[in-house]
């Protein structure tokens, strides 16, 4: 624990640090802006970087300040970090470690307040504050052995145990292909996660349709499709019975499908984003259509699969088909304007690099996307297993999102590239007649069907504006809801945990601005799934028998629920 006044102090010859020279830290700063900007960037113009040469004095005055005050402070007692990487009696009584921590953050601090003094197109600086973000993140003092004290005092405490236990958790990981974020021998599709009873009723090369057994004597007549995104298994919506929001749709009383997306392998590396939309959404509305034997349904599309329903609203438009008779949308992107942290990632170089790896076909793998999402958040969901699983041999705990979150999926090649030039290069979807999309140009203003948009306040994935700017964008009914917490966590909120708040605007107000929106906003406590459900209620019609059997004509149950597409690994 930190010393006490009563305490001795140091003295300067027992404090073992020497004195942090801001010099030789900016000299390190400017030589590695300077490598940055003579850096050669294929089929794109090397970006103007400059410094706001007063705000560079200020950060440098900040900095010697702050270190003089670190080093007078290590002369009297341990530094006090506010950092929970850096919390707990090990990094607290151990002088070395303290400082090395509190330096750390004076040193990340300082880089990232350099970032905001930069003068530089917007790209560039999102860019340059994401390496630093990267940078800080790898370096911390946690994340080495030598360094964490907390690692360190494990490793006496169990006689070195906890270092064997680390090192056979590397070596498994290293077989695996990627770092275990929860046990996931504790987990099994179809046995405890994925487990809401239905029947797979229809399959192709690109998606089985499982039909979900009704729950309540009496169901909605027009049935309900999930779309979920095809870059994750479809089970986010299906984890464990407490936050499945398939069963809590079932329980409801509406007739559910789900589409369970197949993991590409190379029968597939030629596919294309038009046969998505085509032979996957769809076609699933077509057969959806065929067993309830109605003319219309309702439909989701969850992240990408909300992008993939909006691209198939619009071709159904243009063929003058109105099989949906609503559709919901979560966190999803449809105007790329605002399209987030992502977008660090995209240029014209970037895409035209992927576009041609595939030009012959290919898959893009998995494991490669969702190790790119994992270090959007590097501490939540790299480093931090790092020092558990490596550092201190712990196995983590058992998370059934988590365990989803590893389970990957490929991509085809070819569909993959479409989607990044076509979204988050040129933005295309939203300008009408620019995007042919299974034959036809298709027009986001034709789609007049009411719709339900949510967007989680904290997504680092769709911002909130990006969530909202699809307000502005589809010419039905509409209906904004704003939940809290982040791009999975504000989407699975069953309303038994009572857990986040949710907002609602004015009846059929849009303003253009989501600040504006928000500032006009209730909040409401608990999850916005009860919301949704009235809303649905509302597009659903009345109630009708359940149907004693899955399917129906030439649509026979094919095999039990979660089917065999899910299971297919990476």
């Amino acid at each position: 624990m930190p010393r006490s006044s009563a305490q001795k102090p140091h003295t300067a010859s027992q404090n073992p640090f020497p004195m942090p020279d801001p010099s030789v830290f900016m000299e390190g700063w400017n030589k590695a802006l300077e490598s940055f900007k003579k850096m050669e960037l294929p089929d794109s113009k090397v970006p103007q970087i400059s410094f706001d040469n007063d705000k560079l004095m200020e950060i440098q005055k900040n900095y010697l300040e702050q270190a003089t005050h670190l080093w007078n402070q290590g002369l009297v007692s341990d530094p006090i970090v506010e950092d929970k990487r850096f919390k707990g009696p090990a990094w607290e009584q151990n002088p070395v470690a303290s400082f090395s921590a509190a330096l750390y953050l004076l040193n990340t601090k300082t880089l990232m307040a350099m970032t905001d003094a930069l003068h530089a197109d917007a790209k560039t600086q999102a860019r340059i504050k994401y390496a630093v973000e990267q940078l800080s993140a790898a370096t911390a003092p946690s994340n080495f052995l030598a360094l964490n004290a907390e690692a360190q005092q494990k490793i006496i405490e169990t006689k070195g145990e906890s270092l064997t236990k680390g090192i056979q958790n590397l070596l498994h990981d290293m077989s695996q292909g990627h770092v275990s974020m929860t046990d996931e021998s504790l987990f099994t599709v179809g046995e405890n996660v994925a487990t809401t009873e239905g029947s797979v009723v229809f399959e192709n090369e690109f998606f089985q349709l499982i039909e979900y057994k009704p729950s309540t004597a009496q169901v909605h007549e027009v049935p309900f499709l999930l779309i979920p995104p095809c870059i994750n298994k479809y089970y986010i919506l299906d984890l464990q019975p407490k936050n499945s929001f398939v069963k809590y749709c079932v329980d409801q009383g509406f007739r559910t499908f789900i589409v369970s997306w197949s993991n590409p392998k190379e029968d597939l590396d030629q596919a294309s984003w038009n046969d998505y939309v085509e032979k996957g959404a769809l076609k699933a509305i077509q057969v959806v259509k065929e067993i309830a034997n109605v003319p219309q349904i309702n439909a989701l599309g969850f992240c990408v699969g909300g992008t993939m329903l909006t691209s198939a609203l619009a071709v159904s438009a243009a063929r003058k088909d109105d099989s949906v008779a609503s559709a919901t949308f979560l966190t999803t992107l449809v105007d790329f304007t605002h399209s987030g942290i992502l977008d660090v990632f995209i240029d014209e170089a970037f895409v035209k690099y992927r576009e041609a790896q595939f030009e012959d076909g290919g898959l893009m793998s998995g494991r490669d996307m969702a190790s790119t999402f994992s270090f959007l958040r590097p501490n939540d969901l790299v480093w931090n297993y790092v020092v558990g699983n490596y550092l201190k041999g712990e196995t983590p705990p058992a998370f059934d999102l988590l365990y989803w979150n590893s389970d990957a999926t490929n991509l085809p090649g070819p569909m993959y590239a479409w989607y990044l030039r076509n979204t988050y290069l040129e933005n295309n979807l939203i300008k009408p007649g620019k995007a042919k999309i299974c034959g036809v140009p298709i027009d986001l203003n034709t789609i007049k069907v009411p719709v339900y948009i949510y967007g989680s306040r904290e997504d680092h994935i769709v911002p909130i504006d990006a969530s909202y700017a699809s307000t502005q964008i589809f010419k039905g009914k509409k209906r904004f809801v704003m939940g809290a917490s982040g791009h999975i966590a504000g989407v699975i909120n069953p309303p038994a945990s009572g857990k986040r708040s949710h907002w609602i605007g004015a009846e059929n107000k849009f303003p253009a601005s989501v600040d504006t929106w928000i500032k006009s906003a209730t909040e409401h406590a608990g999850s916005w799934w009860t919301d949704w459900t009235q809303w649905l209620t509302q597009q659903s019609g009345k109630k009708v028998p359940a149907p004693k059997a899955p399917g129906r004509g030439r649509y026979k149950v094919i095999e039990p629920a979660p089917g065999r597409y899910v299971k297919v690994k990476a």
